[in-house]
């Protein structure tokens, strides 16, 4: 997955595993499974990117999925939108060691929204669908996606999110796996899609497009 920037990665792992530790943004309980369940579960997310893309990450916390698309995949501009002090200096301080092509900005994505616009904007355990679209969707740019990193759940949370995703303006959505290659658990993915028109511009014809969406397993 990482190919020869494995070493890269291992050296985000051991930030995670120490100064993340020290900053509070893990907490300790999870250092056994970083690796797993943290920088792979987040870095086989890059099998739904295309290439040479920006992508928007909201709600970065310690970099997840952020950080581990951009190790991943050096192709990819990553900017990373994140509301906390404390978190962004961290952030800024394992993208300046990791020497990596990412922005980092102090905002909430609401804030940033009409100023910061991607084909791709990614989240993990940041709200609720509804809520989540609601900040992510505005940052898509026409035609783009939401991944939202959900868990087992996905299938039933999409579901009571329908009638939300189409007053977005979403077109379609679905509910992805990616890494099963690679992860004994695969990660699970909300994709949600909007128009070729951006957000808010679906129509009647993404309207249809979410409806044949709704519940449909990717």
């Amino acid at each position: 997955m990482f190919g020869d920037r494995l070493e890269l990665a291992e050296r985000y792992t051991r930030h995670l595993a120490t100064t993340a530790v020290e900053w509070g943004l893990i907490g300790p309980r999870e250092l056994p499974r970083l690796w797993t369940r943290h920088v792979l579960n987040c870095a086989v997310l890059g099998e739904l990117v295309p290439p040479d893309v920006d992508v928007v990450d909201i709600g970065s916390g310690a970099g997840l999925p952020g950080l581990a698309l951009a190790v991943a995949r050096p192709d990819l501009h990553l900017t990373l939108v994140e509301p906390l002090e404390r978190r962004v200096a961290w952030l800024d301080m394992v993208v300046d060691d990791l020497d990596l092509d990412v922005t980092v900005r102090r905002a909430r994505a609401e804030e940033v929204a009409g100023q910061v616009i991607a084909p791709v904007v990614t989240a993990r355990a940041v709200a609720p669908l509804r809520r989540l679209a609601a900040w992510g969707l505005p940052l898509v740019a026409p035609g783009g996606e939401l991944l939202a990193l959900k868990g087992r759940s996905a299938q039933d949370e999409l579901a009571s999110s329908a009638s939300a995703l189409r007053r977005l303006g979403a077109a379609d959505w679905s509910v992805l796996t990616c890494g099963e290659d690679v992860l004994e658990i695969p990660t699970t993915v909300v994709q949600v899609r909007v128009g070729d028109r951006g957000p808010g511009t679906a129509g009647r014809a993404g309207r249809r497009a979410g409806r044949r969406g709704q519940g449909r397993e990717g």
